[in-house]
């Protein structure tokens, strides 16, 4: 097969790392010429939110799709006219890649989301504080996002449309990635506990399975059967939940992709969300997502004093740990905040996991030369 992604990043590059053991073509557009993607692919740069640029992409393709939300959904709908197969579907990325579509979405089909207020400009802003404010587009990793507290935040409301959202009282960051096969059959991987980095606004730790009640458990395996109704789509999907204080679920936002929350599924489940990615892509029975025990994840991501040529401290040590996988992105500059890379780590308790992600967090730095 012929397989397009839209976007050139880790995502991508991951995901054909994983499809290269399968005989398919791999093609990625992005804009950056030494994009993750440029050296394992079919490389074309360019926007992949340019109608004109997407179109050509997708042509005599057999399957496109994506690993970055962003893209122009309305060349995907030409290209799913002329017969190349979109996946996700056209729709479901309209209504994901628009906050207020997405929650229009969650609201239509009595998916538990956050109480919310949608408006144009700021003038039009009248919700109880506190409340979150959701950029309606551009929004990613912490970006386009931000909580207003008191009276005197209110100034620094943005003037865009946006989804104003009620703040929930977090107990617990969960995620759950659901596949979502041709034929509508449907796997789904053990829910995962996230830790935000709370400087940053990006995922710090991810732990799975997550520590949580049967009770738990099964408000979102009814979130994910109604989300999985509804989207009406083939693909993978994250969906990205709160557990609030008084033990109720409720959907934050949902991914049409793979995601950062689903890394330590390469070596902590029998399959990973990159091998799901390219069975639903290919069109072939999905993967066995068993866990084979407790697992997590770390982000490397770029200290905050520095920028130029990446420069990563304390690998080779990390590196002699048992049960620890190192994943780098192929990026050769790094930025405050920037995600170079992800460590991976396995063991046989919560406890044991825990205490090896918090050592090997402080081992590692990424600098620059």
């Amino acid at each position: 097969m012929k397989i397009g992604i839209l976007g050139g990043g880790q995502l991508g590059r991951m995901l054909i790392q994983e499809g290269l053991k399968y005989d398919d073509e791999w093609f990625t557009l992005d804009p950056a010429a030494d994009a993750p993607c440029s050296t394992i692919s079919g490389f074309t740069q360019g926007r992949f939110d340019e109608f004109e640029t997407v179109f050509n992409f997708g042509k005599g393709k057999d399957v496109v799709s994506i690993e970055i939300e962003h893209v122009d959904v309305d060349a995907l709908y030409e290209l799913k006219a002329s017969g190349i197969r979109v996946c996700p579907s056209p729709e479901i990325i309209q209504i994901i890649q628009q906050k207020i579509l997405q929650k229009k979405f969650y609201q239509k089909h009595n998916i538990p989301s956050p109480d919310f207020q949608i408006i144009q400009q700021k003038s039009e802003a009248d919700f109880p504080l506190p409340f979150v404010q959701k950029m309606n587009t551009g929004g990613y990793d912490g970006k386009g996002v931000q909580v207003i507290r008191t009276e005197d935040d209110l100034h620094k409301l943005w003037n865009v449309p946006s989804v104003l959202e009620a703040l929930v009282d977090i107990e617990k960051e969960l995620s759950i990635i659901v596949a979502i096969g041709e034929d509508g059959e449907t796997k789904t991987f053990p829910v995962t506990e996230m830790v935000a980095d709370p400087k940053l606004n990006l995922l710090d730790f991810n732990i799975c399975p997550a520590n949580i009640s049967d009770d738990v458990e099964k408000q979102i395996a009814e979130i994910t059967a109604q989300f999985t109704k509804a989207a009406s789509s083939a693909g993978l999907f994250a969906i990205e939940l709160f557990l609030d204080k008084e033990g109720k679920v409720w959907v934050n936002e949902t991914a049409p992709r793979l995601h950062n929350s689903g890394h330590q599924t390469q070596e902590g489940n029998a399959n990973s969300q990159f091998e799901q990615l390219c069975r639903i892509l290919k069109n072939v029975p999905l993967a066995d997502t068993d866990a084979t025990g407790y697992s997590g994840m770390l982000n490397l991501v770029g200290d905050e004093n520095h920028s130029g040529k990446v420069k990563y401290e304390g690998l080779e040590e990390v590196m002699k740990l048992p049960q620890t996988y190192v994943h780098l992105y192929g990026k050769t500059s790094t930025k405050p905040g920037r995600k170079m890379g992800h460590i991976n780590v396995l063991a046989d308790s919560r406890e044991e996991l825990l205490e090896k992600l918090i050592r090997i967090k402080s081992m590692v730095k990424v600098t620059s030369v």
